[in-house]
């Protein structure tokens, strides 16, 4: 006999909502203070601060709780951490630790995501979120 999973509180769902509400806002800062005036490519600024748009997409959606904008955040996210994998090994000195930083940052928006993305699933272990179905 199996014993089923415990259902998760709403404690912890919240837990994992404001970690990646907070992760993505700062993600959202450091890339405008990265490429503004922390380490710009060019002196005085660089429109690769634009960068930081896309993450603006899922953040209502993200301050809501609806866990489709946390799922294809979750996708979106990946690209910020290849752009902070790839900066820490190749670059030097102050944008070299900004990598670090937004590597960091996007691994714990990327982990609080699936986090919630897994409490908040309607499957038969979590009976308070179970989907119905339709019969046809």
């Amino acid at each position: 006999m199996t014993t089923p999973m415990p259902v998760l509180n709403e404690r912890a769902i919240r837990r994992y909502r404001l970690v990646a509400v907070v992760s993505c806002l700062a993600l959202i800062l450091l890339s405008l203070a990265w490429e503004r005036w922390l380490a710009p490519i060019r002196p005085g600024g660089s429109w690769l601060m634009l960068k930081a748009l896309p993450l603006l997409l899922p953040l209502p959606g993200l301050l809501k709780g609806k866990r489709y904008a946390y799922q294809w955040s979750s996708l979106l996210i990946l690209l910020y951490l290849c752009e902070g994998l790839v900066r820490a090994t190749s670059d030097t000195g102050l944008s070299q630790m900004l990598g670090a930083v937004e590597t960091i940052l996007s691994t714990t928006f990327f982990v609080s995501v699936l986090a919630f993305c897994y409490a908040t699933r309607p499957s038969l272990t979590n009976p308070a979120l179970k989907r119905t179905r339709k019969k046809r």
